[in-house]
Order: C-alpha cells, then structure tokens, then sequence
C-alpha cells in the first residue's frame, strides 16, 4: 500500500483553508481523510471514518473541546471541513457510565451536543472515536485488513502480523457497546498503535494527522505483505468446466433485466440497472468449484449488507449455445433466491418480534460463472456500487481464504445490520424522479437537439448513452452531464455500427427503456434535378438508419420483456415538405409511416412507437448560414424568420427535448405526432 502523505501538499491545504479561519488540524484532519478515502481499498462508497479533537471558542468566549468526526455518509475522498461536525467531548464522556444506550438516544445525545445543529449527523462511530484519548483517528475497511479480521483465528494472526501493536476487538455491531468494549481493550493496552475489529476493519491513531495516517498505511501493508508470504493453493477456487462459448454480456444482461423485473412480481420496481464486472480475481471466485459454498457464508464487513444483501444470487453460466435452456435456469435461480430471502426475513422478523417492514427481496449481486459478477441498482451509480462492493467482498474472501477460512457474522448479526434503522438511513428513501431506473439511447446525441434530449432525460432520473458519429463531441456531452452518461461513437447509416452501439448500451446499463432515433441531416435541391446519389444518401440517413435503431432497440425490449419507447426525430417537413427540399421531407415522410407501422406491429410488446415534428431549431441541420439564406429569401430578418409561428417565438431544442421526455412519459400512447414548431399550420397533423 503507497504511502501518498506530501508535506507540501498539506501544507497548501492548511494555508487554504486558514484564510476561511479553519483549524489547522481540522485542516490536516481533511487532507489526510481524502488520501485514505481515494484509495478504493481502503475505502469506498461512504465508508470508513476519521476523527480530530480540537478546542473551539463558544459564543461566550470559552474553550470547548470538541470530537471533530465524518459526518454519516459523507465521502471520505471529496470531504470537505464541514463534512467533520464539531461534537462537544465532556457530554460525549459522560454516556460512556450509562450501562445501555439505544441506538436512537446515541444519535439523539449526538445530535444535542453539535455546535453546529445544521451540521449532518456524526458518524455511527462517534463514542468510539470519542472514547479513545487520541487526538486523530483513522478508521477504514481496508480490503486486506477485513479479509485478516474475517478470519476465526484473528487474534493469533494479529499476534504474528503486528506482535503487541495492535489489539483485537471481538464482533460487537457498531454503537454504543462496541464503543465502550474498544475503550476498555484500548485502556488494558495502551500502547497499541491500533485496533482490528473482528468482521470489520481497521483502526489506527496518533497524536498527529501524519502518524495516523502512516500507520493505518504500514498496517494495511504488513497484512498485504503476511498474506503474500502465507498464501496457498486452495482446491475450492479450482475452476469448473465451463460451456464452449460463453454468452456475452450484451447479451445475457438484458435477459437478466427482464427476468428481476417479473420477479419483482409488484413488491418492488419493474426496471433495475446493472453494472458487469469482471477480472482475473473475480472469475477466480466465480469460476471456482467452491462457489456454492464460500458465496453464502455473508459479508467481509457487516456495511456491506445493506448495499449487496447478505450473498449474492448464484446463477448457471449462460451457455450461448442453450440460451433458452439459460433463461429457464437463471428465471430459476433468481426465484430460489427471493424464496429464500422471504424465508430468512419472517425468521428473523420472529426472532426481533416482528413489526419490521421488509425490503425487497431482489438480490442486488449477481455471480455468473463465465462471466463475472453484476450489479443490480436503481440507476448506474447504485448498480456501479453494488458491483464495486462485491469486487471488495470477493477480493476479502480471495486473501482470507489463501491464509485460512472466511469466516462472516452470522444471520442474527446480518439481519440486524440489514434492518438496523441507522444505517438504512444513510441509504436515503425521498421520491425518485419519473424516470429513474430507465435507461435512454440518443442518436445524434452530440448535436444540438440531441445533447439537449440527453440532459432533459438525466435531469429526470434517466441513465442516458449518447450515440454519435463524432465521438469525441459525444463524450463533451456525456461529461457535462456526468457519471450517469455514456458516450459510444456510432454511424447510424452502418448497420454493424447501430448493432455494436447497442451491445455496448446493454454491457454498460444491462439494457435500454426508451430510444430516441434523432439523428438526420438535410439534403437540398429540386426533385427532378436531383442526383440519384443525393436522394439515396437522403433515404439512408433520414430513413433507413431509423429503421436500424428501431430494430436493434427491438431486438433489446423484446427481450427485456417489459416495454419501452422508441421516439423518432421527423421532422414537420414529413406534412409540408420544402420547395427544393425533397431529398429530405420524402425520407421524412416514409419515416413518419415508419413509426406508425411499429406502434401497429409492437404495441402488443408494450413498445410504444411516437414521433416529434419539430421545425426551424437552430442546429447543425438548420445552421447559421442557412438560417441567414432563409430569412433572406423570404425577406426577414433572421428573428422574424424564425419566430414565424402563430405563437411568434423562436422554438429552442429545448423545447424539443421536453417533447421527447413527454413523449416518453405518455404511458398509453402510441402513434402519436407532437408538434414542436410554434405554431405551424400547414404542417397541422390532419
């Protein structure tokens, strides 16, 4: 594990952040928490915590010590001072001669002594962190050191790793008894330099943010560098014969999509997200003999059952060469899986005394042998999460299991995890917006109207693959929007490219909800002059690559199984075609035909096939030349030219974009024409 501490860099933080009169090991506090938490194995997703106590001036001008600790689900990698509220320590101290503390009036007592009550909550950890005399506090679930804490010989391996560095902690969920125990193991060996918690992670501290943080470095590698000494072949992740050809994922995870929606049979969303990943290691574990076994035995930490459930949701390798034969399995397996989880949960539900609400059944991990592992969550990030999550659960049960036997918490303990009301809060439960879980293909995605369809739909809780021939201009758009957009370079007029574009859609989201057929370019000049060339490239791009993406897209719903929109771009001249400007509106006008005869032949599919009429939208169609060569010909100005509508305003490719998300949200709609143009009467659906 590097080492990446630079006093240089430190120090420009501190004078940073002193000129907005931030302490000074508040500021180091934030500096060295975001070198641990860009290191994914050490920490990711929200995980892990740090501390500093430091004294503070109140509102009468007297020192207050106070614990300075990560606000729950703050992350660590981008904190920001404030993500640090200050909580006063006297009061903190106090709880500790209670006997019992409920998790709600530990949170409660917290929350009382903020100095700042708009500050997040502290940390589930904050009495741990408070009960140790340290001024800093590092705290992560680091990969390697929750693969050592995982095992049932823990203490006699620390012993050899560390000698009488670093004490054990036996498994106590987090709170306040895990607090007051950490306390009193501290307190029996004060010369530790650290913690492990069994089942859990790491702790080191020092009176410094740099000694903190260099031992929590020097741990983590002494774990790395024992496990490289130690490791052994073990039999269990010996691979199984797998079938001849494999089924990509391209393939596989749209059928996949379709099979968690009908198992969601009402008790949870139709539409899930996935993310695939794969590597050596991960096929290790899911190409391994063992897999049945050592996949059920829970978590490497007790966090990561509220991302990923307490196991994964085994399924067969998808034989390409049996594809049915494959569904039926998976369709199977997934059943097995709720079936259970809806077992464990009245269990435990009776062992607690009931009144707990279940969750959804659904597994959020998937491992395929011949595959890897799949993420499933409500959008791309969620899923990315639960992929991300599982990588660090299999990388934990690799290191363990080459030293030894992985060992998790057990079903009582991974339910009160699971259901425990302090941790389901940092999930989050407000509204979602109309479109999350969806995923939207936009062709021509990198030009004017697409770019504005892509953050329409992103802005309504859409994933969003922006498909161009440009691709570089594609991916300008996909960064403005964010992590939930993908740019793929794509030639619409190639039927390869369009077949590729979308495999490489379904690889990224595991499927497509909503397809938005926008790409087209104009072609000029009177019919009767017209090179056969023009005419033909008019119908390729105007026409024929329309029908392209409508069958790929097809190809992905029906397999889904659970509907979706395909939108086409066409465009008013397809009613009221242009002098001159045939080699465009007649293509137009077969592609409005177009669209009716897929809302004829797929609504029993639950496809709905709509269209957009939009016209005079500047954009790389109707450029800044050619607008200027209009309005002279009509004798405008290039304003007049195109507010030349009944509502006399220019029409954006916003206004645009907001017709294809409505379009998209019309449920029992299909065959129907929008018309985005102001106002245009000639070019009125009749």
């Amino acid at each position: 594990m590097d080492n990446l501490w630079s006093e240089d860099d430190a120090a420009r933080l501190v004078a940073h952040y002193a000129a907005e009169g931030v302490d000074p090991d508040l500021a180091l506090r934030t500096y060295s928490s975001r070198l641990l938490g860009g290191v994914p194995r050490l920490v990711m997703h929200g995980g892990g915590n740090t501390s500093v106590k430091i004294t503070v001036t109140d509102l009468f001008g007297e020192p207050v010590r106070v614990l300075c600790v990560k606000g729950s689900g703050r992350d660590l990698g981008s904190i920001e001072p404030d993500g640090h509220p200050a909580v006063r320590l006297e009061p903190l101290a106090r709880y500790r001669r209670l006997d019992t503390l409920s998790d709600e009036d530990m949170v409660n007592a917290q929350r009382q002594n903020l100095l700042d009550t708009q500050a997040p909550n502290p940390s589930v950890e904050t009495l741990l962190h408070a009960y140790l005399p340290h001024r800093f506090i590092d705290h992560t679930h680091s990969v390697t050191a929750t693969a050592i804490a995982a095992l049932p010989n823990l203490e006699s391996v620390c012993r050899e790793i560390y000698g009488d560095r670093v004490a054990c902690v036996p498994y106590i969920m987090p709170g306040f008894a895990l607090a007051k125990l950490a306390a009193d193991i501290y307190e029996a060996n004060p010369a530790i330099e650290g913690l492990i918690l069994a089942k859990h992670g790491i702790f080191t501290f020092g009176d410094t943010a740099r000694r903190s943080y260099d031992l929590m470095i020097e741990m983590v590698t002494m774990a790395e560098e024992h496990i490289a000494r130690h490791a052994r072949p073990t039999p269990a992740f010996a691979p199984i014969g797998l079938p001849e050809r494999i089924m990509p994922a391209a393939t596989a995870l749209p059928i996949l999509r379709g099979l968690l929606g009908r198992a969601s049979a009402g008790r949870a969303p139709t539409r899930w997200v996935l993310s695939p990943r794969s590597s050596a290691r991960i096929r290790r574990f899911v190409d391994g003999a063992g897999l049945a076994d050592y996949a059920r035995r829970g978590v490497a930490t007790p966090e990561q059952v509220i991302r990923i459930k307490a196991q994964p949701c085994l399924l067969p390798a998808p034989d390409a060469d049996r594809a049915d034969q494959w569904r039926v399995a998976a369709q199977d397996a997934i059943a097995a899986f709720v079936a259970e989880y809806d077992a464990y949960f009245a269990r435990q539900n009776a062992r607690t005394g009931g009144g707990k609400r279940q969750l959804d059944p659904l597994p959020r991990l998937l491992a395929v042998p011949g595959l890897g592992i799949v993420g499933v969550g409500s959008s791309a990030a969620a899923a990315e999460i639960a992929a991300d999550i599982g990588e660090a659960w299999i990388d934990a049960v690799l290191d363990a299991e080459a030293i030894g036997r992985f060992e998790s918490i057990g079903e009582d303990d991974h339910f009160d995890m699971e259901y425990w009301s302090l941790e389901q809060a940092k999930l989050g439960k407000g509204m979602e917006k109309p479109l999350a879980r969806h995923v939207v293909a936009i062709t021509g995605g990198a030009g004017a109207i697409g770019a504005a369809t892509a953050r329409a739909f992103a802005a309504m809780g859409a994933d969003v693959a922006i498909l161009d021939l440009d691709h570089d201009q594609a991916g300008s758009v996909a960064t403005s929007i964010g992590p939930r957009a993908l740019a793929i370079g794509c030639d619409v007029t190639d039927a390869a490219s369009v077949g590729r574009a979308f495999d490489a859609v379904c690889a990224r989201f595991g499927g497509v909800d909503i397809v938005v057929s926008n790409a087209g370019a104009a072609h000029g000049g009177a019919m009767a002059d017209l090179p056969d060339r023009v005419l033909r490239a008019g119908f390729e791009l105007n026409f024929f690559a329309h029908q392209s993406v409508a069958q790929n897209a097809v190809r992905v719903l029906r397999t889904q199984g659970f509907g979706g929109a395909l939108l086409f771009n066409v465009s008013k001249q397809a009613v009221n075609p242009g002098d001159a400007f045939g080699a465009y509106g007649t293509p137009k006008a077969a592609l409005l035909a177009l669209v009716r005869q897929y809302a004829l032949e797929h609504g029993r599919d639950g496809i709905r096939a709509n269209a957009v009429n939009a016209d005079r939208i500047r954009s790389g169609l109707l450029s800044d030349s050619m607008i200027a060569e209009r309005a002279a010909a009509r004798n405008l100005s290039e304003d007049a030219y195109l507010q030349g509508n009944l509502l006399g305003q220019e029409v954006r490719a916003e206004d645009v974009a907001q017709a294809f998300v409505g379009a998209a949200l019309l449920e029992r709609s299909t065959g129907n024409v929008t018309t985005v143009d102001g106002g245009n009467v000639a070019a009125m659906m009749r």
